[in-house]
């Protein structure tokens, strides 16, 4: 079966829960025995619908229409029984994870594009430090002493560091998945902008034989933060694209879908941008040794894959019972 073919033969379904969603979230209180047992029959319907679709057809906007309908009908159904913390415990465990691995693409071009910022900085300043002045913003370039990397940790306000470095940090994500209204120049701009001062940084340290000091500095949150600020560019290179390119849809549709989308990813990256905070304002300044840092960086490493890959089975694992329910 073909995408047209699945979309044909369910759609009356999916238009009469979306009916039903729209009717019973303005009557709650007046529906019947019928129209409860009506919706629940339609939405698992749905469900098994879009546990297919994802399996089959990942990559089409009938996947992305589906969840949308399926998560208003579960929300409706179930709002007044589930908790707060089961609502986040689902959105971490399965929501976000779904929406990473489905657009894990753009994330790999977003790294791409700050990997690209960084090295064309990189070499340039190796190549004559000079440049220096005209690759750097003026207050980092003035401001930043290598000779003075790790001294005065001492008088250094870790929870307003803490709290300061969170704060630019998720307006640098809620710029760069925002970009994606400009067609994703917006997010590219950022995305080699924020690589540049990184390359320029790294090669000014590398002059002065601060290459292993910088690192250490950086890579402790780095990992986590840049991860997130990746996810948050991926979203916004994703709603660009199906801008550009919006295939059967209108642009307005695919805005609209797309902004549900890169809203929920960047919901999703919040808790990454606080631990990376919390480390950046406690760990990074403290002084303890180099190498701890480093350890601290490598398990931030291991943290992120063991949660993608818990999310990942735990969502093939879901999926497959789906497909057992659908063909029994």
């Amino acid at each position: 079966m073909n995408v047209k073919q699945f979309v044909k033969q369910h759609r009356d379904d999916w238009t009469q829960l979306e009916q039903l969603v729209t009717i019973l979230h303005k009557k709650r209180r007046s529906m019947t025995s019928e129209d409860i047992n009506r919706f629940h029959r339609l939405y698992q319907k749905a469900a098994q619908h879009l546990s297919y679709s994802q399996t089959y057809f990942p990559k089409e906007d009938v996947t992305a229409y589906l969840n949308g309908l399926v998560s208003k009908a579960h929300n409706l159904l179930y709002k007044d029984q589930i908790t707060s913390f089961k609502q986040l415990h689902h959105f971490f465990s399965t929501t976000f994870i779904r929406l990473l691995l489905e657009q894990w693409k753009f994330v790999i071009v977003a790294m791409i594009l700050f990997i690209v910022g960084a090295l064309g900085s990189y070499f340039a300043i190796l190549n004559d430090s000079l440049h220096l002045y005209s690759v750097l913003p003026a207050d980092i370039a003035q401001g930043v002493d290598p000779e003075q990397l790790g001294k005065g940790h001492e008088a250094v306000d870790s929870p307003l560091m803490s709290a300061t470095i969170m704060t630019n940090n998720i307006q640098v994500a809620i710029l760069a998945f925002a970009g994606g209204v400009t067609f994703g120049l917006l997010t590219v701009y950022l995305l080699i902008y924020n690589g540049i001062i990184i390359g320029a940084l790294a090669a000014l340290f590398w002059q002065h034989g601060k290459a292993y000091d910088f690192w250490a500095y950086i890579v402790p949150h780095g990992m986590i933060e840049l991860t997130a600020i990746f996810i948050a560019g991926g979203a916004g290179l994703l709603m660009g694209y199906k801008l550009f390119v919006p295939g059967a849809y209108s642009r307005g549709y695919q805005l609209k879908q797309q902004a549900k989308r890169s809203v929920q990813l960047l919901l999703g990256t919040l808790p990454l941008f606080v631990i990376a905070g919390i480390i950046e304002g406690f760990i990074t300044p403290a002084a303890i040794s180099l190498e701890v840092k480093y350890i601290v960086a490598f398990l931030t490493v291991i943290g992120l894959l063991l949660y993608i890959m818990i999310g990942k089975l735990l969502l093939d694992k879901k999926s497959a019972n789906a497909r057992l329910a659908t063909m029994r």
